[in-house]
């Protein structure tokens, strides 16, 4: 949404607009993406003191201190691998370690593969060096997150993790998931972003939103937990996934169908996709039916929900019936799909 400010006759434009490109009245996208950007890079390095001649009240500069920290965390490397892992030019990195090597604290031994390349460690004076700035390091954080509730510093891991990902691919699919039981709070998550993701996705109305909302509503109210669950999906301490497990039920007289479970809500956050996660949601549900002593689990399912279909079918699912029908403002085609427990 665009905004519009008056500014009086010959009043000098504010700090911000000083400088801005004269062909454009209007900022783009990118440009305030870039600012904002900046913005937090100022507030983030003052934050953590890192602009001081020496980090934590040490003699080492942020440069040197994750050089000490590598070092004191890999078995073995090299100049070279540190370069490249560390997104430093060569020559920089040189001039570093030969600062630390003047200081007695980084040591080098030829590499049996290749006598051209030292294998670096820290002395034991390199390591005694080290120990006060890793545990100066430890008590700054731990200040840092005093202030904050249990709450906050989830959010705030949560948003960490979440710009890492975006910013470093190979991030994304290191970073651990697990799995929960859902807890207060979870149930509100589940309808809000199945509402949101398949509006944007597939451009289902708000109706959508409103289905979901009654099968989760009806979830809580006749929960049996020695037949029924709902597991999320975590990571960083925020929720990538969801699915449920119920009693079948008649659509008619909502009686329960004895020995037949059903497979409810399955989704995972786009940022989460490609690492397992549906598939093992999916597992999870029949491990659960199977201890429970099910003889089936049914779905139902659209045919445009592609993914899901491929891990159902993987699953070992079987489509059993299909039909067309409209709902949420869409054409669809509606699929029932089933799986025998034997």
């Amino acid at each position: 949404m665009a905004t519009l400010a008056s500014r009086a006759p010959n009043r000098a434009p504010p700090r911000s607009a000083r400088g801005a490109s004269t062909g454009s009245a209007r900022r783009g996208a990118g440009e305030e993406a870039i600012d904002a950007v900046r913005r937090f890079n100022r507030f983030y390095t003052r934050r953590i003191g890192v602009l001081g001649e020496g980090l934590v009240d040490t003699p080492f500069t942020l440069a040197q201190s994750r050089l000490l920290w590598e070092l004191a965390h890999r078995e073995r490397t090299t100049a070279s691998e540190l370069a490249r892992d560390l997104g430093l030019d060569r020559g920089y990195m040189s001039r570093l370690l030969r600062g630390l090597r003047e200081r007695g604290l980084v040591t080098g031994t030829p590499a049996p593969h290749d006598a051209r390349h030292s294998l670096l460690a820290l002395t034991a004076e390199g390591r005694k060096a080290y120990a006060p700035l890793d545990r100066r390091t430890q008590a700054q954080v731990a200040a840092m997150l005093e202030p904050l509730g249990e709450p906050e510093r989830t959010r705030l891991v949560a948003a960490m993790g979440t710009i890492e990902r975006l910013l470093d691919p190979a991030a994304a699919t290191a970073a651990p998931w697990l799995l929960r039981t859902h807890r207060p709070g979870d149930i509100g998550w589940v309808i809000a972003r199945h509402g949101a993701l398949y509006a944007h996705e597939y451009g289902w109305d708000i109706r959508f939103e409103a289905l979901v909302a009654r099968i989760a509503a009806h979830f809580v109210e006749h929960l049996d937990p020695a037949r029924e669950a709902c597991w999320i999906a975590e990571r960083d301490g925020a929720n990538v996934g969801c699915v449920f497990l119920v009693q079948a039920r008649d659509e008619t007289t909502d009686a329960v169908r004895p020995g037949v479970a059903q497979l409810r809500l399955l989704l995972v956050e786009p940022t989460a996709r490609g690492l397992g996660i549906g598939a093992r949601l999916v597992d999870e549900c029949e491990r659960f039916a199977r201890a429970a002593g099910y003889r089936r689990i049914v779905l139902w399912t659209n045919s445009v929900l592609l993914a899901a279909r491929a891990i159902y079918a993987k699953a070992g699912y079987r489509l059993t019936q299909s039909e067309r029908h409209t709902s949420f403002g869409q054409v669809l085609v509606g699929e029932n799909w089933e799986l025998e427990l034997g």
